[in-house]
């Protein structure tokens, strides 16, 4: 179901009272109902609200923002009454970005976050690589394929491709032009979860991550590429879940776990 008022979040499961709010930003291309099987290992641990961007699902026919700056804005905008309760963010890749750049902006307005998750994703001093936005089409399939998390069967169809393929390119535009622009850090923990065989980020750029906040760092490796989080989804939850029940008395757990085998 759609959370209350805006078409901005969806909520999938329903949360304990007093649970702790946690806002999920996809990735690049991906949509609210991707993360349908993490809110479902959250609940009711914790509020899920996944965010939904323009251009795809039920907004397809809004045009996407391709600008992380300008998308941060709007999103900061629409969660500062969501706010208003203990919350937590999630990210994964070009989310984890997004994630951080709205934190930032609710942290100045007066809503400190709980705790940042940030999956497959450099730190964002770490400029990302490019230009993937400027690829054809066929380039720009062949990199969907490499990172993974889209089911193959859309990547072989050319009408479920036109309909995926401008919210794709939207989002690499917005990824590959993001510039960091001296946010202050966080004053809250911030883990970050990647893949030991991302092509995108590898352990000292997640590492950076440390430096975008004056609290507890932790880094997870678990084995796998870009969406090591499908494979890994039930670790990652349990992980989160904890942190944020933790974050209720303030005690983060973040000590990082051994690889998974």
């Amino acid at each position: 179901m759609r959370a209350p008022g805006t078409p901005w979040l969806r909520s999938f499961h329903a949360a304990a009272p007093g649970a702790v709010r946690l806002f999920v930003f996809p990735h690049a291309g991906g949509n609210a109902a991707f993360f349908h099987p993490f809110s479902a290992r959250l609940a009711p641990r914790a509020e899920v609200l996944v965010v939904q961007y323009p251009g795809r699902q039920e907004r397809f026919h809004e045009p996407c923002v391709e600008d992380l700056h300008e998308l941060a804005d709007a999103v900061a905008a629409e969660l500062t009454e969501w706010a208003e309760e203990p919350y937590a963010l999630f990210g994964h890749s070009m989310g984890a970005t997004l994630a951080f750049e709205v934190g930032s902006r609710l942290h100045a307005a007066g809503a400190r976050p709980r705790a940042l998750f940030v999956s497959g994703r450099r730190a964002p001093s770490v400029p990302a690589p490019g230009p993937v936005r400027r690829a054809s089409d066929e380039e720009l399939i062949a990199d969907m394929k490499l990172l993974g998390g889209t089911d193959p069967r859309m990547l072989d169809s050319p009408e479920l491709l036109a309909v995926i393929l401008p919210a794709v390119r939207g989002d690499y535009l917005a990824t590959e032009t993001y510039r960091y622009r001296g946010a202050p850090p966080l004053d809250c923990p911030v883990t970050a979860f990647i893949g030991d065989e991302d092509p995108r980020v590898d352990a000292p750029m997640a590492r950076a991550w440390a430096t975008h906040t004056t609290d507890e760092f932790a880094l997870h490796t678990f084995e796998g590429g870009h969406f090591f989080l499908v494979p890994h989804i039930d670790a990652v939850a349990r992980n989160v879940a904890e942190s944020i029940s933790g974050s209720i008395s303030g005690s983060i757990s973040s000590a990082p776990e051994p690889l998974n085998p």
